[in-house]
């Protein structure tokens, strides 16, 4: 028994440890979460410098389209005019700006390729966030749920716990030799009182015991009485005996 309570003493010791050592999980996966949304803030930041740049390189590209017709209409007014050095620099001119419009183009058909991932990319990590704050939220639950099934573990299985349910074992002795006591006063009580009737009856019967032995004894009195009465009074109604005279022969 000893061996194993010094086994759980280690264990415990062993996860206070690490729980103490151990980084906040809570503070981790905030802090996660923030840099997430950091790398979010950048990326929109990102992705609106890319289309503001698409967007010059569009105006750009149109100025540069733009001037290579207006070179074009001032070269054909040239040659309409029989000015050919003239018409020839300005073709010069509008081949330039042609390179410069197909140079823009490219550049724009490349520039709406990077928008397009990074708007992608942007979408992505919005939900991954998204899902990141609903796995922190779990986490954080699951790390408060175990860490104070631990705290709770830990207070019913240490040392003290022992002691506390001893408390509780001799509470409830206590408390039974106390409703023991209870039902033997209860008892006691009912007892004496039955007594206290049983004596008063008893006190009852000797009474009119010695009452009934009384009017016995003065029934049987007068019985007596009335019997000697009776026979005196039939003695004297009875008429008295004539005495016959004697003959000379007897």
């Amino acid at each position: 028994m000893e061996l194993i309570k010094r086994i759980l003493r280690v264990i415990r010791a062993n996860l206070n440890s690490l729980i103490g050592g151990a980084e906040d999980p809570e503070k981790i996966l905030e802090q996660a979460v923030l840099e997430m949304q950091e790398n979010l803030v950048q990326l929109r930041q990102g992705v609106a410098q890319a289309i503001a740049t698409q967007k010059r390189t569009q105006r750009q590209a149109a100025a540069a389209q733009s001037q290579t017709e207006e070179w074009y209409r001032r070269a054909q007014l040239a040659l309409q005019q029989g000015n050919e050095p003239l018409a020839r620099e300005a073709l010069t001119k509008r081949q330039a700006y042609k390179e410069t419009t197909t140079a823009l183009f490219s550049q724009i058909e490349q520039q709406n390729e990077i928008v397009a991932r990074l708007k992608k990319d942007m979408r992505s990590l919005e939900l991954k966030i998204s899902e990141a704050k609903t796995k922190k939220d779990m986490y954080i639950a699951r790390a408060r749920s175990a860490e104070a099934s631990y705290r709770l573990q830990e207070m019913l299985g240490g040392v003290s716990a022992t002691s506390s349910l001893n408390a509780f074992e001799r509470m409830e002795e206590k408390v039974s030799q106390i409703e023991a006591q209870s039902e033997a006063i209860a008892q006691l009580s009912s007892d004496d009182l039955e007594t206290q009737f049983t004596s008063l009856e008893s006190n009852d019967v000797d009474t009119e015991l010695a009452a009934m032995k009384v009017q016995v004894f003065k029934q049987s009195e007068n019985t007596q009485i009335k019997s000697l009465l009776t026979e005196e009074s039939q003695k004297a109604e009875q008429p008295p005996q004539q005495q016959l005279p004697k003959t000379q022969d007897s």
